[in-house]
Formats: structure tokens, sequence, C-alpha cells
């Protein structure tokens, strides 16, 4: 709508920018966390998944069941680091992603679909939580570089293997939890054991989304605005 003096008020409201380095590699570290962790998870349940077999094979005896419970125990003590990890990630994540947003509208009042509420929402709310985000961050995307517009490439893989770890991880932990035979206990094993793989290629991904934006916005905000054939500033170059 028209404000005083002839131009259109920002349709989310006013925007400020911030310097979003910090938050991103804070976001980056957790996320390296994460992947840590994630290849712990996987040693783990690769452990569990050798011993069920055995058994579903037909071996029995105390050192094999020993060795059940003891893969068990180890791979529940890493399912609550990784919990821990995830849900600290998650908070950082999420404070990144909003602040590159209201950044972003700095750039492009007026290239966002989505109001700010759902850089939040849109990660939680059923059935919107397929697209929402990917949405977002496209159009973050688009607003942030300094010259002309990148290739959604890297956003597409990474929302790609969110999706999948998303599906088959609820899948596999809920048949992990319900198992009650060693038959049904190997099966469940192995769908976590793919959960596990596609979340970590799933972080590493998103570190690199995350520092790429990032970068993007930082460049962009030094940057400022340039005239055409004017030298960039000393700042963005060493920068680069």
């Amino acid at each position: 709508m028209p404000v005083p003096g002839g131009t259109m008020a920002p349709p989310h409201g006013d925007a400020w920018l911030r310097s979003p380095v910090g938050l991103g590699r804070a976001v980056a570290v957790l996320l390296g966390v994460v992947v840590v962790v994630g290849l712990f998870s996987i040693w783990a349940g690769v452990k569990v998944y050798d011993v069920t077999g055995t058994i579903v094979t037909g071996e029995a005896g105390e050192a094999v069941q020993r060795d059940a419970v003891h893969a068990d125990s180890v791979m529940a003590e890493v399912g609550v680091v990784q919990v821990a990890s995830l849900v600290a990630t998650v908070v950082v994540y999420l404070v990144w992603f909003h602040r590159v947003r209201i950044n972003a509208e700095v750039f492009d009042p007026f290239g966002h679909e989505m109001g700010r509420a759902w850089t939040g929402w849109g990660w939680f709310v059923p059935v919107v939580n397929l697209w929402f985000p990917r949405r977002i961050m496209l159009n973050t995307w688009d607003a942030s570089p300094a010259g002309t517009r990148t290739s959604h490439g890297l956003v597409n893989a990474w929302w790609v293997m969110w999706t999948i770890t998303l599906f088959v991880g609820r899948a596999g932990f809920e048949s992990y939890r319900k198992a009650e035979t060693a038959t049904e206990l190997y099966v469940a094993v192995g769908d976590v054991l793919f959960a596990d793989v596609t979340g970590v290629v799933a972080a590493v991904l998103a570190i690199l989304v995350v520092l790429r934006l990032t970068r993007m916005q930082n460049e962009k905000a030094l940057r400022g605005p340039v005239p055409p054939g004017e030298p960039v500033p000393a700042a963005v170059r060493d920068h680069r």
C-alpha cells in the first residue's frame, strides 16, 4: 500500500540489516557436531545390525546376547546425545534463519511469499513443513547475491536429503521402538541406519547452504549500492 511520498510500504513491515556472520558460523559449528554425532550413531547402528543379524541366522549363546545388550545400550546413549545436539542446533538455526530472512527483506522487500512468522512455524506445522521452509530459503537466497542470482541446486539437494531423512527416520525409529522379534529389529535397524546416513549428508549440505548464504549477505551488505562501473570496495575484495 502507498505511504506518504508515493512509495510502497514494505509488505512484511520494517526490516533492518544486521550481520549474519556470527550466527552463521555458530550454526555451521553446531551442524558439524550433528555430523560427528551422526557418524557415531551410524557406527553404533552397524554394531546392532551385525549382532542382530547373527541372532536372526540362528546363532545364540551368552556371548552373542552380551554383545546384543551392549550394542543396544551404546545405540541408546548415542541417541540421547544425538537428540541434544539436534535441539541445540535447531534453536540457533532458527535464529539465523529469521535473521537472514529480515536481511533479505532489506535487499528485496517485495520478493517474499510468506510472512516472517513462517521462518519458525513453517518447520513444525504438518504438511506445510514439506515446502514452506524451502520456499522461504529460496526467496532469501534469490535476494542475497551481490550480483546475479545463483543456482538453486545446493538448496534443492539439501532439501531433498532433509525430506528423505524426515520420512525414513520417523518410520525407522517407530519400527525400532515397536520391534519385538530379532527379525523385526534387524529390519528396523537397517531403516534407522539409512536415515542416519541421509541425515549426515543433509547436515553437510546444510552447512554449505548456511555458509554460502551468510557469505552472500555479508558481501552484499559490505558492497552496498555500487554504481555500474565503480570498483568493488577493498573490504569486499579482502573478504572474498
